[in-house]
């Protein structure tokens, strides 16, 4: 698996805006992010947003991002426009789904699917939202203290627990 991309955003653009403008907090790419158990990523705008949150991170396939920048022949779209955390390459983010897992040391547990919203349609292209249905990234809860960082990653599926009955 290869970390591409790393995002954060100080505030909400989109959620929580329904019905209004959307609000002014880019994406920030970043080369590493520290991410602390229970609570999210430090600096982005999830963090400490509730208990128990399911989407302390998200991340969201390159190779999904591919086929929507040839699929609308976009040539300078990021996808930072996404809001999505974790850019990642080689890995079937859906099979993630209900599974502890680890990437360089950080334990996590995939929660769900990132849903795509209707304001993908404005962030990025109109028809972005039923583009992604069904592979929209993966959101993520945090169980470790540590570092994610650009570049090469191990992911590490946590072994299946038994059932004392």
């Amino acid at each position: 698996m290869l970390i591409r991309q790393i995002f954060v955003s100080s505030g909400h653009n989109y959620f929580g805006h329904h019905g209004q403008a959307p609000g002014d907090h880019p994406p920030v790419e970043v080369p590493a992010i520290e991410c602390v158990a229970g609570h999210g990523i430090r600096g982005d705008r999830f963090y400490d947003y509730r208990d128990d949150y399911k989407g302390q991170i998200t991340f969201f396939s390159f190779e999904v991002f591919e086929e929507l920048t040839r699929h609308f022949r976009l040539t300078k779209a990021s996808p930072g426009a996404l809001r999505r955390n974790v850019i990642v390459s080689g890995i079937d983010l859906n099979e993630l789904i209900g599974k502890e897992f680890s990437i360089q040391g950080v334990r996590l547990r995939g929660t769900a699917h990132c849903s795509p919203c209707y304001w993908l349609d404005q962030a990025v292209v109109p028809g972005t939202e039923k583009f992604l249905e069904g592979r929209g990234g993966l959101r993520a809860q945090i169980l470790s203290d540590g570092t994610i960082t650009v570049g090469d990653a191990q992911l590490v599926l946590a072994a299946p627990r038994l059932i004392e009955s």
